[in-house]
């Protein structure tokens, strides 16, 4: 067996992570990094043994690869998965696919067209949080509310590309999984409203804190809350989940669990969130080589989009 010939656009932490999967995996063979910045694309390249490409376009026409895989900054997701689709390539991107909608349904077409893999990632539904949740939650008997929150302080001096506007993209956009993660448990969005608050920065086109909130109604009935935030005024991390039930109500705080039935409180041993990237890697390849169905389809990512565009739109009014 060949092993598929890979190259990636990106040298963060993404990147790192894909990096090491796929040199992990004997039916692949990394091949080449492009990167912003010629010392980080050095750096990344001398320490995985490949080659380093001075831009995305020269990296996405090369005819030694079979798999150009995306993560460097939001805005240009989708014109580099779109070049590399209509240079005959398998696409792995990581969320989202595009910070525009309707971009981003050009860019599924195009895969379709093209007979090409497009892999929008989502380890969200790898992870321990939601594969707990999937599995406790036949538990609940019928589930008619939830509500998600997620608070980070900043992790990087600014100026950053994670907190600005067009880079980033619309937080709730930006960090999709959130929207996905809800879609994924409860199904098709009736309706869906929401706000969003900035702090500005000095520097222009950034902004210190965000915090988003929305409102879901799903056709099955269940009502949601989001609410993801992150900046500077946000001084301590929370992570909490919580969906009731007629029979129960099951609620995460970081990396604790409780199902809680009537008088009774049961401890839920929550898994760990390592080795998702490898995961994820391992099923890409599993398609590409063996045919196996992977655990997303980019039509449910298109439509979490969708979604989360909504929400920017309503913000806007």
């Amino acid at each position: 067996m060949t092993a598929l010939r890979v190259g990636i656009v990106g040298t963060g932490y993404a990147a790192k992570r894909r990096a090491d999967a796929f040199q992990q995996e004997q039916r692949s063979q990394l091949i080449a990094v492009t990167g912003h910045r010629e010392s980080s694309r050095q750096s990344f390249a001398a320490i995985y043994g490949i080659e380093a490409i001075a831009t995305w376009q020269e990296l996405v026409q090369r005819p030694d690869l079979d798999i150009v895989v995306v993560c460097n900054i939001n805005r240009k997701h989708g014109a580099i998965a779109r070049a590399a689709l209509e240079a005959d390539k398998h696409v792995v991107v990581e969320y989202p696919l595009a910070l525009d909608p309707t971009e981003a349904a050009e860019i599924v077409e195009l895969a379709r067209t093209k007979k090409k893999l497009l892999h929008v990632e989502h380890i969200e539904i790898l992870g321990g949080l939601h594969q707990t949740i999937r599995e406790y939650l036949p538990k609940l008997g019928q589930i008619f509310f939830a509500k998600y929150m997620t608070l980070a302080p900043k992790r990087h001096p600014l100026p950053h590309w994670t907190f600005h506007h067009k880079d980033y993209g619309f937080p709730l956009v930006a960090a999709l999984s959130r929207v996905n993660r809800f879609i994924d448990l409860f199904g098709e969005v009736d309706t869906v409203q929401g706000t969003a608050d900035f702090l500005p920065s000095e520097f222009e086109g950034y902004y210190k804190s965000c915090l988003c909130a929305a409102q879901f109604k799903f056709q099955s009935g269940v009502v949601a809350h989001l609410t993801y935030g992150k900046g500077s005024l946000v001084t301590t991390g929370d992570r909490r989940f919580t969906i009731y039930g007629d029979k129960g109500t099951l609620e995460f705080n970081g990396s604790q669990g409780t199902l809680t039935q009537g008088e009774t409180t049961t401890p839920i041993k929550l898994g760990s969130r390592r080795g998702v990237f490898l995961r994820d890697t391992t099923a890409v390849l599993d398609y590409l080589i063996a045919g196996k169905p992977l655990y997303i389809q980019p039509e449910q990512s298109l439509y979490a989009l969708k979604i989360a565009d909504q929400i920017r739109h309503d913000t806007l009014k």
